[in-house]
């Protein structure tokens, strides 16, 4: 069974629609990337996929692992599985890393099942995970983002994706504002936590960052729709040609 199965899926906001038909099939133990110009439609995926409500389903499905996403609630989604790297990550005042964490975590049991994890446990998870991502210890006992820079926040959101373990993960640009320590720390995590159960979707403008990440798949996105998918050569030929290259070949398609 694939991990994630999209078809058909349009949506929206404020009445206009910006998904305009995606099929995407995301098998376990794989990478895809997916690339495109600013309003292709690549966040508007992303947030769709994680259940942000300022987008309306106009049409289309999408399931994970089999079950139907569209129907559950964000914190449900996260539940069975699916996580979402914000490409501007959010700071929280007043609340230490390590606590937003464990509570995380236990909903998560909770969801599941299971009793809540006993907190020598947990901080022994947390010094695992943070090792994977080079993340400080001081970082893990302040606030959730607040006063971290862009690389911090960044690597940050690789550690709780370390500590959730997810069956999905979707990267949306987080090589954005990156320097290339940053970048490798960042990929460096994200590789580590590969299993052949799980899954990544990396969006991003750049090859760059598949230099670091190596997709098995790369699909282009553009006005709402995946025109193309192929293997990572095609992240390349994107980068020699650009977007203006994608552009032609799809407007020329349509004639």
């Amino acid at each position: 069974m694939s991990l994630l199965e999209v078809r058909n899926l349009h949506a929206g906001i404020d009445g206009k629609e910006i998904l305009k038909g995606i099929d995407l099939t995301v098998e376990p133990g794989t990478v895809h990337a997916i690339m495109g110009p600013n309003g292709s439609g690549k966040s508007t995926l992303s947030g769709v996929l994680a259940g942000d409500p300022r987008f309306n389903v106009t049409a289309g499905t999408a399931t994970l692992d089999g079950k139907d996403l569209l129907a559950l609630s964000p914190e449900d989604r996260s539940h069975e599985g699916l996580f979402l790297s914000f490409q501007y990550p959010v700071e929280i005042p007043g609340v230490s890393m390590t606590n937003f964490m464990r509570a995380a975590v236990n909903a998560k049991r909770e969801y599941l099942g299971e009793k809540p994890m006993p907190a020598a446990e947990f901080l022994k998870l947390m010094r695992q995970k943070r090792a994977i991502v080079e993340l400080d210890s001081k970082l893990a006992s302040r606030s959730v983002n607040e006063g971290f820079s862009g690389g911090e926040k960044k690597r940050n959101e690789i550690f709780q994706m370390a500590v959730l373990e997810p069956k999905l993960s979707i990267l949306d640009e987080t090589d954005s504002g990156l320097d290339i320590d940053a970048l490798r720390i960042v990929a460096n995590g994200v590789n580590a936590l590969r299993t052949p159960q799980n899954a990544t979707i990396v969006i991003t403008h750049y090859q760059r960052l598949l230099d670091y990440i190596k997709p098995d798949v790369v699909h282009i996105l553009y006005n709402g729709r995946i025109v193309y998918t192929g293997g990572p050569e095609l992240a390349l030929e994107l980068e020699e040609k650009g977007y203006d290259w994608i552009k032609q070949q799809a407007d020329a398609a349509q004639k």
